[in-house]
């Protein structure tokens, strides 16, 4: 069944965006095609068994969470010499053509309904595009969100040969009464031999409402790594995606989550073996308290001609309070005999030898159990490249805590 289209939103509002950034006739008419598409188009998937929906998106009430006129962010977006790091409007201005190539390639606007809201009233964004053969790190994009709703695009283009690690993070500023919708897409479009390290952290109040989709395509022997950290919101559902399009690409998805108080989150990960000797890892990691909720799906997609993949899925859930609730739903398809393939998730509790251990070293219980979770995080703190979001990420996980 398909979303109700807020009054709010019509082909005069979208117009009235595009031409405040003085955008080009063609990106209108991508806005103007994703704004029709809505009154089809159905809300994403959610895992459901008979009789429960595991995660309630049907309930949003767009009417009320959207305000495509009122968006204001303040973003600060770090240069590094040799890359182009750019805001979406700043971007046009120099790069229309590859963006015009790129926009909407790699995550299909009319995907579902919250893409094509998205794709027809962002307003913020960010363009990073590698030349081929350069090397640049720590490019990062630090954004507050200061309005009832606000909608970010991000693209993302290296070159053959080239590699970036990148890190966007987004938290709440300026208040705002009642509740907040924030809606992200990142397309990242991976040139042969390049390599891609994506880090996404978001620490919004819980009072909003977070929703992204984060999906890239890989070319010959091209690697995209995704970093996930959801830390805030009231409720959270991501998406990460990687299609392995190219012989001997590889990717890897890492998560980390940590819920509390009623916050509910809804993570993705998923991966297409399209073609031949490409590798995937898939390693979540997440902890609840209170009484907060997670819902969990892993894919593994190989596909009838990827012959000789490897593809391998984790996802722990560490349980701190008896009243919080974790599902979580691996799946491996595989559709040709040369494939070493495993998944596995795992929900549990903080281990009683461990803590009876550490007690009777005269570590008081709350600090022993703090020191447990800390290192129930390191294989994914160990996996980020970036340092500054390695460092962010652990703050927040301590504070969490504390």
């Amino acid at each position: 069944m398909s979303v109700q289209v807020p009054a709010s939103i019509s082909a005069e509002t979208v117009e009235e965006i595009s031409a405040a950034r003085d955008e080009p006739e063609w990106l209108l008419e991508q806005r103007l095609e994703a704004l029709d598409s809505l009154d089809s188009l159905d809300l994403p998937d959610v895992i459901h068994t008979p009789g429960r929906r595991w995660t309630d998106l049907e309930s949003l009430d767009f009417e009320e969470l959207v305000d495509p006129r009122d968006q204001s962010d303040e973003t600060v977006r770090e240069s590094v010499e040799g890359a182009t790091v750019l805001s979406f409007e700043e971007a046009l201005d120099e790069h229309e053509e590859l963006i015009k190539e790129h926009f909407g390639s790699v995550v299909d606007p009319e995907r579902n309904y919250l893409t094509a809201l998205s794709t027809a009233l962002f307003t913020t964004g960010t363009v990073i595009y590698v030349p081929e053969g350069v090397d640049v790190e720590d490019i990062t994009i630090r954004a507050e969100m200061n309005s009832r709703s606000l909608f970010s695009h991000t693209l993302v283009v290296t070159e053959q040969s080239s590699s970036a690690t990148i890190l966007e993070s987004i938290e709440s500023g300026d208040e705002v009464d009642g509740d907040r919708f924030f809606s992200n897409i990142v397309e990242v479009s991976a040139g042969e031999n390049s390599y891609v390290q994506f880090g996404s952290l978001q620490n919004l109040d819980q009072d909003t409402y977070h929703i992204t989709l984060k999906r890239g395509v890989t070319d010959t022997y091209s690697t995209i790594n995704w970093i996930e950290g959801n830390i805030g919101s009231r409720l959270t559902r991501s998406d990460v995606e990687t299609a392995l399009d190219g012989e001997g690409s590889e990717t890897k998805v890492v998560g980390a989550f940590f819920g509390h108080k009623e916050q509910h989150l809804d993570i993705n990960a998923r991966v297409w073996h399209n073609a031949e000797s490409t590798t995937a890892d898939l390693v979540t990691r997440g902890v609840l308290d209170d009484v907060a909720r997670s819902v969990y799906e892993g894919v593994q997609d190989v596909g009838q001609d990827a012959w000789n993949t490897s593809s391998y899925q984790r996802e722990n859930t560490l349980m701190l309070s008896d009243d919080s609730e974790a599902d979580a739903s691996p799946k491996l398809i595989i559709k040709n005999h040369d494939t070493e393939a495993s998944h596995s998730a795992t929900v549990g509790q903080v281990d009683q030898e461990d803590l009876l251990y550490m007690t009777s070293r005269s570590i008081d219980p709350n600090t022993a159990r703090n020191m447990l979770v800390e290192g129930f995080f390191v294989p994914v703190l160990e996996e980020i490249d970036v340092e500054e979001f390695r460092e962010d990420l652990s703050e927040l996980i301590i504070a969490r805590l504390d």
